[in-house]
């Protein structure tokens, strides 16, 4: 995965691009997250992104709020299944080092 920030003190995720094979959960979850954290601030995104986490970490626990989490609350009965919570959650983490690497150029 490639991340694309734009300048400045709230740098927005101007561009993310994402190349690979898996299972049709990660494929939709990236796809999902180009979606939903293209256009955010940096700091926006990693909320996002935390409060995804938190969502399918919580075993079905936690009930996917759509207004704040948009397409990416589809993903909350995924987490009361925990062999597939990784492949959710791994075009997130992906994002996550990309965004980091970005942010170290």
């Amino acid at each position: 995965m490639r991340v694309t920030l734009g300048a400045g003190e709230e740098a927005r995720v101007d561009d993310i691009v994402w190349r690979g094979e898996g299972c049709s959960i990660s494929v939709a979850s990236a796809s999902v997250l180009n979606d939903e954290l293209r256009g955010l601030t940096v700091v926006a995104a990693r909320a996002f992104l935390d409060t995804f986490r938190e969502m399918l970490r919580s075993r079905g626990t936690v009930e996917p709020d759509e207004e704040v989490l948009g397409d990416a609350a589809a993903f909350g009965g995924v987490s009361r299944y925990p062999a597939r919570v990784k492949c959710a959650m791994l075009p997130w983490v992906a994002f996550e080092a990309a965004v980091l690497e970005a942010e170290s150029r």
